[in-house]
């Protein structure tokens, strides 16, 4: 099982890692704002990631960090 983490201090919530996730898994969370005014992207299914790296690799602003 692989944990997805997400700076979201960083995140501008563009969605790229939420379009290129093969398993679904990442969305914009809508609940939070960051202090720059975005929603940050979250993995809603840590068992379901396959640490596959495509929403790591995605990311414009290296906000999402994979650990296998």
């Amino acid at each position: 099982m692989a944990k997805v983490t997400v700076s979201i201090e960083y995140c501008k919530g563009c969605g790229l890692c939420v379009q290129f996730c093969d398993q679904e898994i990442m969305q914009l969370n809508t609940e939070v704002i960051t202090q720059k005014g975005y929603h940050p992207a979250h993995c809603v299914d840590q068992e379901s990631c396959n640490a596959c790296l495509n929403c790591a690799m995605m990311c414009p602003d290296v906000a999402i960090t994979i650990e296998r």
